[in-house]
Protein backbone atom coordinates (compact mmCIF):
# COMPACT_ATOMS: atom_id res chain seq x y z
CA UNK A 1 0.00 0.00 0.00
CA UNK A 2 1.33 3.59 -0.92
CA UNK A 3 1.69 6.38 1.86
CA UNK A 4 -0.87 8.22 2.41
CA UNK A 5 0.68 11.26 1.09
CA UNK A 6 1.53 9.29 -2.22
CA UNK A 7 -1.88 7.60 -2.44
CA UNK A 8 -3.30 11.24 -1.68
CA UNK A 9 -1.37 13.25 -4.69
CA UNK A 10 -1.82 9.97 -7.06
CA UNK A 11 -5.89 10.23 -6.27
CA UNK A 12 -5.04 14.26 -7.28
CA UNK A 13 -3.39 13.31 -10.75
CA UNK A 14 -6.24 11.15 -10.68
CA UNK A 15 -8.26 14.56 -11.36
CA UNK A 16 -5.31 16.60 -13.30
CA UNK A 17 -5.57 13.80 -15.91
CA UNK A 18 -9.34 14.10 -16.18
CA UNK A 19 -9.74 17.88 -15.99
CA UNK A 20 -7.14 17.82 -18.76
CA UNK A 21 -9.64 15.35 -20.99
CA UNK A 22 -12.46 17.95 -20.51
CA UNK A 23 -10.28 20.34 -21.11
CA UNK A 24 -9.57 18.80 -24.63
CA UNK A 25 -13.00 17.79 -25.21
CA UNK A 26 -14.33 21.68 -24.67
CA UNK A 27 -11.29 22.91 -27.43
CA UNK A 28 -12.25 20.11 -29.61
CA UNK A 29 -15.91 21.35 -29.44
CA UNK A 30 -15.11 24.57 -30.06
CA UNK A 31 -13.01 23.80 -33.28
CA UNK A 32 -15.72 21.90 -34.11
CA UNK A 33 -17.73 24.78 -33.79
CA UNK A 34 -15.61 26.78 -36.14
CA UNK A 35 -15.83 23.86 -38.87
CA UNK A 36 -12.05 22.68 -38.33
CA UNK A 37 -13.18 19.06 -37.99
CA UNK A 38 -9.33 18.09 -38.21
CA UNK A 39 -8.27 20.47 -35.08
CA UNK A 40 -11.59 19.07 -33.26
CA UNK A 41 -10.13 15.17 -34.15
CA UNK A 42 -6.71 15.96 -32.81
CA UNK A 43 -7.88 17.32 -29.57
CA UNK A 44 -10.42 14.33 -29.40
CA UNK A 45 -7.67 11.85 -29.97
CA UNK A 46 -5.94 14.17 -27.37
CA UNK A 47 -8.83 13.83 -24.33
CA UNK A 48 -8.62 10.03 -24.76
CA UNK A 49 -5.23 9.87 -23.91
CA UNK A 50 -5.57 12.07 -21.15
CA UNK A 51 -8.72 9.59 -19.64
CA UNK A 52 -6.08 6.64 -20.87
CA UNK A 53 -3.65 8.52 -17.97
CA UNK A 54 -6.26 8.90 -15.42
CA UNK A 55 -6.87 5.16 -15.93
CA UNK A 56 -2.68 4.18 -15.42
CA UNK A 57 -3.22 6.03 -12.31
CA UNK A 58 -6.40 4.44 -11.28
CA UNK A 59 -5.16 1.24 -11.69
CA UNK A 60 -1.86 1.92 -10.05
CA UNK A 61 -3.17 2.61 -7.04
CA UNK A 62 -5.66 -0.37 -6.99
CA UNK A 63 -2.58 -2.43 -7.81
CA UNK A 64 -1.16 -1.06 -4.76
CA UNK A 65 -3.90 -2.06 -2.41
CA UNK A 66 -4.61 1.65 -2.11
CA UNK A 67 -7.92 3.23 -2.44
CA UNK A 68 -9.03 5.78 -5.19
CA UNK A 69 -11.19 8.59 -3.99
CA UNK A 70 -12.53 10.63 -7.06
CA UNK A 71 -12.44 14.41 -7.27
CA UNK A 72 -14.95 17.12 -8.98
CA UNK A 73 -13.60 17.94 -12.18
CA UNK A 74 -13.25 21.85 -12.87
CA UNK A 75 -15.11 23.44 -15.54
CA UNK A 76 -13.57 24.08 -18.64
CA UNK A 77 -13.36 27.38 -20.61
CA UNK A 78 -15.74 26.93 -23.96
CA UNK A 79 -14.84 29.98 -26.07
CA UNK A 80 -11.90 30.63 -27.30
CA UNK A 81 -10.63 33.94 -29.16
CA UNK A 82 -8.89 31.49 -31.70
CA UNK A 83 -7.65 28.41 -32.74
CA UNK A 84 -3.90 29.84 -32.28
CA UNK A 85 -5.56 30.82 -28.61
CA UNK A 86 -6.22 27.39 -27.98
CA UNK A 87 -3.45 25.66 -28.74
CA UNK A 88 -1.36 28.38 -26.48
CA UNK A 89 -3.72 27.66 -23.81
CA UNK A 90 -2.64 23.63 -24.46
CA UNK A 91 0.85 24.56 -24.61
CA UNK A 92 1.04 26.10 -21.49
CA UNK A 93 -1.82 23.08 -20.00
CA UNK A 94 1.06 20.21 -21.06
CA UNK A 95 3.70 22.35 -18.96
CA UNK A 96 1.07 22.44 -15.52
CA UNK A 97 0.84 18.83 -16.59
CA UNK A 98 4.30 18.66 -16.39
CA UNK A 99 4.65 20.41 -13.15
CA UNK A 100 2.13 18.35 -11.55
CA UNK A 101 3.98 14.93 -12.52
CA UNK A 102 7.62 16.70 -10.97
CA UNK A 103 5.76 17.54 -7.73
CA UNK A 104 4.38 13.58 -7.88
CA UNK A 105 8.06 12.60 -8.85
CA UNK A 106 9.66 14.64 -6.12
CA UNK A 107 7.11 13.29 -3.56
CA UNK A 108 7.96 9.74 -4.21
CA UNK A 109 11.77 10.09 -3.45
CA UNK A 110 11.05 11.88 -0.42
CA UNK A 111 9.00 9.20 0.43
CA UNK A 112 11.73 7.00 -0.95
CA UNK A 113 8.94 5.23 -2.89
CA UNK A 114 10.31 3.11 -5.21
CA UNK A 115 7.29 1.35 -7.26
CA UNK A 116 6.00 5.07 -7.50
CA UNK A 117 9.73 6.54 -8.99
CA UNK A 118 9.50 3.70 -11.63
CA UNK A 119 5.80 4.35 -12.63
CA UNK A 120 5.96 8.13 -12.98
CA UNK A 121 8.99 7.66 -15.47
CA UNK A 122 6.73 6.94 -18.19
CA UNK A 123 4.68 9.64 -17.11
CA UNK A 124 7.69 12.26 -17.24
CA UNK A 125 8.98 11.19 -20.87
CA UNK A 126 5.06 11.18 -22.23
CA UNK A 127 4.92 14.69 -20.86
CA UNK A 128 7.84 15.92 -23.04
CA UNK A 129 5.96 14.62 -26.02
CA UNK A 130 3.06 16.63 -25.03
CA UNK A 131 4.59 19.41 -25.11
CA UNK A 132 6.81 18.70 -28.22
CA UNK A 133 3.25 18.56 -29.94
CA UNK A 134 1.90 21.05 -28.67
CA UNK A 135 4.40 23.70 -28.99
CA UNK A 136 4.61 22.32 -32.72
CA UNK A 137 1.26 23.45 -33.50
CA UNK A 138 1.54 26.52 -31.92
CA UNK A 139 4.31 27.25 -34.09
CA UNK A 140 2.85 26.01 -37.33
CA UNK A 141 -0.25 28.31 -36.84
CA UNK A 142 1.80 31.35 -35.94
CA UNK A 143 3.31 30.69 -39.29
CA UNK A 144 -0.04 30.34 -40.88
CA UNK A 145 -0.96 33.98 -39.90
CA UNK A 146 -3.86 35.16 -41.04
CA UNK A 147 -3.68 32.69 -44.17
CA UNK A 148 -7.60 31.00 -44.33
CA UNK A 149 -5.45 28.39 -46.73
CA UNK A 150 -2.92 27.52 -44.61
CA UNK A 151 -5.31 27.29 -41.38
CA UNK A 152 -7.03 24.72 -43.40
CA UNK A 153 -4.06 22.52 -44.40
CA UNK A 154 -2.81 22.73 -41.10
CA UNK A 155 -6.99 21.33 -39.94
CA UNK A 156 -6.69 18.85 -43.44
CA UNK A 157 -2.85 17.88 -41.48
CA UNK A 158 -3.73 17.23 -38.15
CA UNK A 159 -7.21 15.45 -38.83
CA UNK A 160 -4.85 12.63 -40.17
CA UNK A 161 -3.64 11.94 -36.32
CA UNK A 162 -4.25 8.38 -35.62
CA UNK A 163 -5.82 7.14 -32.70
CA UNK A 164 -9.42 6.37 -31.54
CA UNK A 165 -12.69 9.08 -32.63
Amino acid sequence: MPAQPIQDATNEQIKHESDSAYLYLSMSAYCESNTLPGFARWLTVQAREEIEHAMKFYTFIHDRNGRVQLKALDQPPVDFPSTLSVFEQAAAHERKVTGLIHRLYALALDEQDYASQAFLQWFISEQVEEEKLTGQVVETLKMAGDSRHALLMLDRELGAREGEE
